[in-house]
């Protein structure tokens, strides 16, 4: 079976993607064009008419107005009078703002730097973190969480209209039979992670700031506590610079417990532990990563952490270890060796320092046992939800006669879930670690009737499909770039009565939507599906992340 697998996967280059950044950007700008307007206050004076020629030059400072929120959270954001588009990280729906020109993408719109706030945002509320404006995990968090998943219900609509042509009167969710549906909430909007990897960095830098000099200059300027070390998360769109984090509220509290601990603990001189530096590549600490699971017989927390190191030198680890095994919910501690000059926390070498090398976790009635390098869907409450919807969506007959492919399955978790009301699984990973941990899973949960495969879904052949049965139903679940051609060419040959496709990026699969349902004009491609239905789900409130859940049939 895993000889004639690898044989449908031809060893061609990846192609690039069929987009670039800025088309993902553009797709709600272009939604809050002149034809589809933001709303404004009443009290509102009416804006003067827009100034169509207007555009602005690199460095010029603005007054502009956030009137929504595009791909990855940033602000769409206007002069007032113009329709010319502005995105701005940090700006939020209904924000006046002083901002600086930083970039102009090919004429079609300019990414701005926020400098201050004017007058504050609509549905305005304190962020409960004192980092949260500056360390880029949870960017929306002044944005009352109500807000926050309407304009995330907002973009989906637009990105199907603009990018998935589909008829925007069918996106009303307000009509029984529309086919985009209210968006899912979080019910838990802290403490929800289930994992968080700090870093350690040789510079503990507290924010990065814009500030107004002479001759309306603006100068970049980073503010640092001294030169001292720092364990945190890595300051936006820095590699090498690491903001200092005391606590974060999206992990547990038991993890909060173990973080306090190191936090208090490694940086004391006696020790001898050094981050580790990424520019001179000396130091012993690079990562901590911490991991929560349950107890599958008592329901109770079980905790991992794992120190990455460039070294394997237990002895110096051993006071954080004797210290953070104090805490009750700890139940393994590993170190992953990684000698590479890279940023990754995957080690070449892995030790349990103290208790088991794995903890537990429950899934739709399943077990799973997570390692340190274990992918693990990380919002586990929410993912019980996606789930649910996900085996709602299959529409399995239930009487096990029924076959399912499982495209970009990881540890196989959405699969496995819905094996024991099919015929049989097969599900398709690249990744040969994700693909060991799925059969283990399978194994554990006493599963027979799912195969999975390692293969490149991006380059496959003519002779994918021939090694099992045709499929009746489809799951897929690509990484953000979405599925690549020939996979859209393959799934429109095979004609599989429904696909269930599962997004963490709406961009790419409104694209990939319009793929299968229009066709690909250029490349002779008929579409023969027809989208019934589209479920957006929060699983990360505070971000910009969105999940989607779209059910296609074939017509």
């Amino acid at each position: 079976m895993a000889t004639a697998a690898a044989a449908a996967f031809s060893p061609l280059r990846r192609r690039l993607p069929l987009h670039h950044r800025g088309r993902r950007l553009l797709a709600v700008a272009a939604a809050l064009s002149p034809e589809h307007p933001a709303p404004t206050p009443t009290t509102s004076p009416p804006p003067p008419p827009p100034r169509k020629g207007y555009f602005p030059k690199r460095n010029e400072v603005l007054e502009l107005t956030c009137e929504g929120l595009a791909f990855k959270g940033k602000g769409v954001c206007r002069v007032d009078g113009s329709t010319f588009v502005l995105l701005c990280d940090g700006a939020l729906p209904g924000e006046r703002l002083l901002a600086r020109v930083r970039r102009i993408r090919r004429g079609a719109f300019a990414e701005a730097a926020k400098l201050r706030t004017l007058e504050p945002h609509l549905d305005a509320v304190d962020a409960p973190c004192p980092l949260a404006a500056d360390c880029g995990g949870c960017k929306t968090q002044s944005l009352a969480y109500a807000a926050q998943i309407r304009h995330k219900h907002l973009q989906v609509r637009e990105l199907l209209v603009n990018f998935g042509k589909f008829d925007p009167r069918k996106m009303e969710s307000s009509e029984p039979d529309a086919i985009l549906k209210p968006i899912v909430p979080c019910d838990e909007i802290f403490r929800y992670r289930n994992k968080m990897e700090f870093s350690f960095g040789t510079k503990r830098w507290m924010q990065r700031e814009w500030k107004e000099e002479k001759d309306d200059e603006v100068v970049k300027e980073e503010k640092a506590e001294g030169d001292g070390y720092s364990l945190g998360l890595h300051a936006p769109g820095f590699f090498d610079k690491v903001l200092h984090v005391e606590k974060c509220l999206l992990q547990s509290e038991p993890a909060d417990k173990v973080l306090a601990i190191v936090q208090e603990t490694w940086l004391d001189p006696a020790l001898g532990l050094t981050p580790y530096d990424v520019h001179k590549h000396v130091g012993f600490l690079k990562h901590l990563m911490i991991r929560t699971g349950r107890n599958i017989d008592t329901g109770a927390p079980e905790v991992m952490v794992n120190f990455v190191t460039s070294c394997y030198k237990p002895e110096l680890l051993e006071p954080l270890v004797n210290k953070i095994t104090k805490i009750p919910e700890v139940v393994s501690i590993m170190n992953n060796v990684n000698t590479s000059v890279g940023n990754t926390s995957v080690g070449e070498e892995e030790y349990t320092l103290y208790g088991k090398p794995t903890i537990t976790e429950m899934l739709r009635g399943l077990t799973f046992q997570i390692s340190a390098n274990s992918f693990f869907q990380t919002n586990t409450k929410q993912a019980d939800v996606l789930y649910k919807l996900i085996g709602e969506s299959a529409g399995l007959k239930g009487d096990g006669s029924e076959i399912i492919l499982d495209l970009f399955c990881g540890t196989g978790t959405i699969g496995l879930t819905l094996a024991r009301r099919a015929k049989h699984v097969y599900g398709y990973e690249v990744v040969p670690e994700a693909i060991a941990d799925a059969k283990k899973n399978a194994k554990l949960n006493g599963i027979s009737n799912a195969t999975f495969v390692q293969g490149d879904l991006n380059k496959i052949n003519e002779t994918f499909g021939k090694e099992f049965p045709k499929p009746d139903i489809i799951i897929s679940d690509p990484n953000r770039p979405g599925m690549h051609m020939k996979l859209i060419k393959w799934l429109l040959e095979v004609k599989a009565p429904r696909i269930v496709y599962v997004s963490c990026n709406p961009a790419t699969c409104a694209r990939d939507l319009d793929y299968l349902c229009h066709g690909v004009e250029d490349k002779d491609l008929k579409g023969c599906y027809e989208l019934k239905t589209v479920i957006p789900v929060d699983m990360f409130p505070h971000t910009p992340h969105i999940e989607c859940i779209c059910v296609l049939e074939l017509c």
